[in-house]
């Protein structure tokens, strides 16, 4: 059975070379096909140890962290992703936002996914004022070159948690791709779901 620790604050300091190796090697397949550095991953990273309502849950196998899966209050986030809520009349502050799920190859397919989502439900619910939980995902070409044999989307994952494909919600991001050194934008679609007080 792999275990779930929930960290927040200056707990999750120790844990962020892991996580910076755990980033790098998930995000460097499809659909991401990131170029990421250590140093770069645990700067960002430690931002969830300073934020207020931000946490950081670890998947273990033993002492091994397999995965990791973040989150934090809207208003704490980049302009970048805070934006596009406000241009639509939704307050940053009635939002927690999901930041990423990374989990090693030979972990998935065993309900850690939904562990990681009830997680940080259950976290959000928590915090005053926050209505909704939301998170980003990178658009794809379907003609891409690059995609793998047998690629598949996690839309119908997302979709059975309740969440909802916002059309008109969308941010870019840069970074650079594998084998690269110059970052290129990128276009990601938030997805959103209403956040009930008692489970879904």
């Amino acid at each position: 059975m792999i275990g779930l620790r929930v960290l927040t604050g200056a707990d999750i300091m120790p844990w962020l070379a892991p996580l910076a190796a755990l980033r790098i090697a998930v995000f460097r397949d499809w659909p991401y096909l990131y170029e990421g550095s250590v140093d770069y991953e645990s700067s960002y990273l430690a931002r969830y140890a300073r934020a207020p309502g931000a946490l950081v849950v670890l998947a273990l196998d033993g002492d091994r962290a397999v995965g990791a899966s973040t989150g934090m209050p809207l208003e704490h986030e980049d302009a970048v992703f805070r934006e596009p809520f406000a241009a639509r009349g939704i307050a940053p502050a009635s939002v927690f936002y999901f930041g990423e799920s990374v989990l090693l190859p030979e972990y998935r397919r065993r309900g850690i996914g939904h562990r990681f989502f009830d997680a940080r439900e259950d976290h959000a619910r928590r915090l005053a004022g926050v209505s909704m939980t939301a998170f980003c995902a990178v658009e794809r070409d379907p003609d891409d070159p690059h995609r793998p044999p047998g690629a598949h989307s996690n839309d119908a994952f997302w979709s059975s948690r309740g969440y909802e494909r916002q059309e008109d919600l969308i941010c870019t991001l840069d970074w650079p791709e594998v084998g690269e050194t110059a970052a290129r934008p990128h276009r990601l679609h938030f997805w959103l779901r209403l956040l009930e007080p008692h489970g879904r």
